[in-house]
């Protein structure tokens, strides 16, 4: 159970970090989408560890492999297979780890849950698990491009107390990839880049924010009550490993303000179509989207597992220290920000189909 997510298009992803592999089958896409292996590789390898000094010193590839549903370049409409295999794990690193648990880590709960857990690189825990997630993105993504030219970009806006000046309905995915740590401000990035640099010789870890806008959509997209927008984006958002908070909008700092102060005033546009003069509502009112950016932000905890040492417990319950092993990202940022938009894409592709199945409109 929980390993699905969505309605009309469903994916759901397998494999755990020190198996065999890992990957995703998706179910509902439709047929004769064209697809390029090399475009979700693309976004794997935006992903995957080991791309620069201030990410985990794994060594993987991540070379993806379609298994079914795609021929001559195109979606059969049947389901797809993707498959990812695992390459560099050392399953050694984590021995301690088989009687100790990591502090803030799922290790307790899954034991707690199940009875049974793989103590090996985490097992489900894993990031390795988004393999999946964002494999299935890219399609995402490739379908929205084809329906109105719908543009997802991620990037950092903040690692501890650094905070990037970033506007979202400017940015472009060549600022975002133009440093190894996706903030779009270069001279914040660097500060950043070495705040990680630092931390990670600490043997400690650090979190962050990841803000993500979405353009070109159309209104109409969501449901009342409890299918709203906002409500699967934070959903999706949230089911992402180390994800800690979720804002759209205004979020939190829409509560400093008057509804006067806060309210996005209409106005009709050349064409004659509704706009809003602020976006302060991030593209969704009443859980529908209203043809403004969706903006939302993505707050990430510190990596749990750290080299300093720390008091725990033993699966025996005995008190005593653990200094973690193995490698780990010294903060997820980085490679959070092609997870967060998959996540997006999956969710707005997800909301397009039902909206063409519900609704008779162009």
């Amino acid at each position: 159970m929980g390993n699905t997510f969505g309605h009309l298009f469903r994916i759901t992803t397998f494999g755990e970090s020190h198996g065999g592999g890992v990957g995703v089958v998706i179910d509902g896409c439709p047929p004769r989408i064209a697809i390029d292996l090399a475009d979700i590789q693309a976004e794997l390898d935006r992903r995957r560890p080991g791309q620069s000094k201030i990410t985990t010193p794994r060594k993987e590839a991540d070379v993806c492999e379609i298994l079914s549903g795609v021929f001559q370049g195109q979606t059969l409409g049947t389901p797809i297979m993707i498959l990812v295999r695992n390459q560099d794990a050392r399953s050694q690193d984590y021995d301690e780890m088989a009687s100790k648990f990591r502090p803030s880590h799922a290790d307790a709960t899954y034991q707690a849950k199940y009875g049974i857990r793989n103590w090996q690189g985490g097992g489900r825990s894993s990031a390795r698990e988004t393999i999946g997630r964002v494999a299935a993105g890219a399609i995402a993504k490739k379908i929205l491009q084809q329906y109105g030219s719908i543009e997802i970009i991620g990037y950092v806006k903040r690692i501890k107390d650094l905070e990037g000046i970033v506007n979202p309905e400017k940015v472009t995915l060549a600022q975002v990839e133009s440093n190894i740590v996706r903030c779009p401000d270069p001279e914040c990035a660097e500060k950043m880049i070495d705040l990680i640099e630092t931390v990670r010789d600490q043997g400690d870890s650090i979190g962050g924010v990841v803000e993500c806008v979405a353009r070109n959509l159309p209104r109409g997209l969501g449901s009342p009550v409890f299918d709203k927008l906002e409500a699967d984006l934070a959903k999706g958002i949230m089911s992402l490993p180390a994800s800690k908070g979720f804002e759209i909008g205004s979020g939190f700092a829409g509560t400093l303000l008057t509804g006067s102060e806060h309210n996005d005033e209409f106005y009709l546009d050349e064409q004659g179509a509704l706009r809003t003069v602020t976006n302060r509502s991030g593209g969704i009112q009443g859980g529908i989207s209203n043809g403004e950016n969706i903006i939302l932000r993505a707050a990430f905890k510190p990596t749990a597992t750290i080299r300093k040492e720390q008091k725990t417990v033993t699966q025996g319950g005995e008190e005593t220290l653990l200094a973690a092993k193995g490698r780990h990202d010294p903060c997820v940022l980085p490679r959070a920000v092609p997870m967060v938009e998959a996540m997006v894409a999956l969710v707005l592709v997800d909301h397009l189909l039902r909206q063409h199945a519900q609704c008779d409109w162009s």
